[in-house]
């Protein structure tokens, strides 16, 4: 699964032509997230409070850019890298 971007020890990534709705992966330690990326919501997974924040003020920071890098997964196309969170 294709790593898209790492920050503060969290990894976000996405498979290549996975089902619907848009998403991503967001791993941190042994917890794991899969976020909407339209919705912004959790689908599935736990992950802490904290962690989960980051996550999401990364996303939201970078919406258009995981929606291109899924739309080439859907085409079994590497993914661009996107900026980490600051």
């Amino acid at each position: 699964m294709p790593i898209i971007s790492t920050f503060y020890g969290i990894i976000i990534q996405m498979y290549w032509r996975d089902h619907s709705p848009p998403h991503f992966h967001a791993v941190y330690a042994e917890d794991e997230v899969v976020i909407d990326i339209r919705t912004l919501g959790v689908l599935r997974g736990n992950m802490s409070r904290r962690a989960l924040a980051l996550v999401l003020e990364w996303a939201q920071e970078h919406r258009e850019e995981l929606m291109e890098d899924w739309e080439l997964c859907q085409l079994r196309q590497s993914p661009k890298k996107i900026s980490p969170l600051l």
